[in-house]
């Protein structure tokens, strides 16, 4: 899969006008698939427009922005693959483009399998990645959980993770926990 490996990769996904954070699953013998929870916008294009680009970003403070406000059009570019117009993230260091199509729907989610029809490394230089940047994923996750059910285990897990970001992350870090502090109203 070049970009992607086994297991499930964190990835900010670009839908039409959108953006938002989403896990990417590899299991061998199988095509990228996502579980999508249904009323986001992510789910609703989908849908709709039947491509979703994966952008792979080493801007730590990506995760928390997407996840909890919109894209501004300067976010996005155009990109015209697999026969269809989709867009990416403009900052992203790589990405790839899907075509999808819906696998198994739940009550609440849909099982969606992404065929890749291109990819595109825009950095060539790697950044290093620190624990605090993974803490902000991490985070960032509970906090996609704690704003709409305020249960006190997450926030135990967002505390502990703001912690490993202040005394392992860098200055981008910090400032993505700020965020996260801010919205979980810590």
């Amino acid at each position: 899969m070049g970009l992607l490996g086994e297991g499930i990769t964190e990835v900010i996904a670009v839908t039409k006008d959108n953006a938002a954070p989403m896990g990417i699953i590899v299991k061998p013998g199988m095509s990228p698939r996502m579980i999508l929870f249904k009323g986001s916008a992510t789910v609703e294009n989908i849908l709709k427009h039947g491509w979703v680009t994966a952008n792979f970003v080493s801007d730590c403070y990506l995760y928390p922005q997407y996840a909890f406000s919109d894209a501004a059009p300067s976010d996005l570019s155009k990109v015209f693959v697999g026969g269809v117009m989709m867009q990416r993230l403009s900052g992203a260091d790589a990405w790839m483009g899907f075509l999808t199509q819906v696998l198994h729907e739940t009550e609440e989610t849909y099982y969606i399998e992404l065929m890749p029809v291109a990819s595109e490394y825009i950095r060539e230089d790697p950044r290093p990645i620190n624990r605090g940047f993974n803490s902000v994923i991490d985070a960032t996750v509970h906090a996609t959980r704690y704003v709409h059910s305020r249960d006190d285990s997450l926030k135990m897990l967002i505390e502990y993770h703001l912690g490993i970001i202040a005394k392992c992350g860098g200055p981008r870090e910090r400032e993505a926990g700020a965020l996260l502090k801010e919205i979980c109203g810590l």
